[in-house]
């Protein structure tokens, strides 16, 4: 059931029989419509006049609502959406040559299925216990949406690094799909269900500590706080694997993303330098579509650079355009219009952008409320620089003719991904802590802190409920992508090779 409690509404812990479940969701979605009025400005939540002891203690009191334990709760309803129907719904408006891509990609295992799956988690989250606490959400957050990158000040920071899905909502979402994704990652390789179990447990109890770290902070202290790479990496036990990352460190910060990209993806065509074709995942569309989609791109990006600062015009001022190409990326975005352009300036240094379409957020229509922005791509770079240490210096956002948006940024910028192929279980134990360690840091710049502490406590009864949830959601993935393979051998999903 539903209560209200100044002005938020929680599940109070009650079961549900399966044939009340109809009813129950016409309720949820009513009382979210209520929600979602105060989803439209997250920062109004936050009351700066009140003393942190107070928001801490708003915290406690709201455990007698939502218990901590409720988290763990996972019943699917009988009126449950077909998963392979989610799938479906989602590509609708992607590239169709692209889709088998996407399919045989999700079909590679659980894990992979999960990474695509964004939208059917979402669907799910939309009736789990949750707190009324809102904030501004990653959306997609799963572990291989972390890792290093360079600031524009050539620091290499540890941060959450896609946000194509980011907008506000419940803050569990994001821990429970987090520890979720550790937990299913981990039954990939093979990992016992205790240790599994215990990946989504340091997790959980990861955000729980460092977001009370947080909440003694003050709110400019909160913005300025990042996770250095190198510190990060040097915390690790695993000496093999420390010095593993640490030579990836100092690769990445020995030259630049973009000449090592050039030297790789190019070659010369008399005057211009141009993109290699690396078919299916690296192309020149072909044809008068094709024609059609580099135009549209030149446009793109013409209009992308009116977009920037002045300071960002005048640098890139000092390049031309020498190319586009379509890139197929991730496994979500496999189907939207994404590929990357390639800048020369007169002296011959590179700079490689990468354009992705942006599409509504999975999370709007389970929120039950309307984006602020009315553009996607704008609504993308305001969530990741609420969440962000920093950002990508050419980030920005534009659109074509066609009522198409898109986002910007830099191809690769000294990235560090996590390898799990060669991860021991103490290995996925320090990354699970260094993610939740980030996820609390992102968190904190647009929830409070004092507020989510009070919540969590200090026991372990939050991270005991989130990595019990994560361990039945492993299964609840599992079927799905059960599923999802039936539906490919019936032929209602396409797959191909992939070279």
């Amino acid at each position: 059931m539903l209560q209200a409690e100044s002005g938020k509404y929680h599940y109070q812990k009650k079961q549900i029989s399966s044939k009340n479940v109809s009813f129950t969701d016409k309720v949820i979605r009513s009382k979210m419509g209520i929600m979602a009025e105060k989803l439209e400005n997250i920062e109004n939540l936050f009351d700066p006049a009140a003393s942190k002891a107070t928001r801490f203690e708003k915290g406690v009191a709201i455990r007698k609502i939502t218990p901590r334990s409720s988290q763990q709760e996972w019943n699917p309803s009988e009126n449950r959406e077909d998963p392979v129907e989610i799938l479906i719904k989602t590509s609708i408006g992607r590239m169709e040559s692209l889709l088998p891509i996407r399919y045989s990609r999700m079909m590679e295992s659980p894990f992979s299925f999960f990474r695509g799956a964004a939208a059917i988690m979402a669907a799910d989250l939309r009736h789990t216990p949750n707190t009324g606490i809102n904030l501004q959400l990653c959306g997609d957050c799963h572990l291989m949406n972390f890792g290093g990158f360079a600031t524009p000040e050539r620091k290499l920071v540890f941060d959450i690094n896609d946000f194509d899905e980011t907008f506000p909502g419940p803050w569990e979402w994001d821990v429970k799909r987090l520890a979720a994704s550790f937990a299913i990652a981990g039954r990939w390789r093979k990992f016992s269900n205790k240790t599994c179990k215990e990946f989504a447990w340091n997790v959980a109890d990861s955000y729980k500590r460092h977001m009370l770290d947080y909440s003694k902070l003050s709110a400019l202290q909160i913005w300025y706080a990042d996770i250095d790479l190198a510190e990060l990496i040097e915390r690790g036990e695993d000496e093999e694997l420390k010095e593993f990352q640490q030579k990836r460190i100092k690769k990445a910060a020995e030259y630049t993303a973009h000449e090592k990209e050039f030297a790789k993806m190019t070659y010369q065509d008399g005057s211009r330098a141009r993109i290699k074709d690396d078919p299916p995942l690296i192309f020149h569309p072909s044809g008068e579509e094709g024609k059609r989609i580099l135009k549209e791109a030149e446009i793109v990006h013409k209009r992308y650079i009116q977009t920037l600062s002045d300071e960002k015009k005048v640098l890139l001022s000092r390049y031309s355009l020498h190319d586009l190409a379509i890139k197929v990326v991730g496994v979500g975005s496999v189907g939207t219009l994404c590929g990357i352009s390639l800048l020369m300036s007169a002296t011959g240094e590179p700079i490689f952008l990468q354009f992705k379409e942006a599409r509504k957020s999975v999370l709007e229509e389970n929120v039950n409320a309307k984006s602020k922005y009315t553009h996607q791509g704008e609504r993308i770079v305001m969530g990741q620089k609420l969440m962000q240490s920093a950002s990508d210096m050419f980030l920005g956002w534009t659109n074509d003719d066609h009522n198409k948006f898109f986002y910007i940024r830099q191809l690769r910028d000294a990235k560090v991904k996590p390898i799990l192929e060669i991860m021991k279980a103490r290995n996925m134990v320090d990354y699970a802590k260094a993610c939740g360690w980030a996820l609390a840091r992102a968190h904190a710049r647009t929830g409070d802190p004092s507020e989510l502490s009070g919540y969590i406590g200090n026991s372990n009864e939050f991270a005991n409920a989130i990595s019990r949830f994560s361990m039945a959601y492993v299964d609840q993935n599992e079927a799905d992508y059960n599923k999802m393979l039936e539906a490919i051998k019936e032929g209602r999903l396409p797959v191909s090779a992939e070279i």
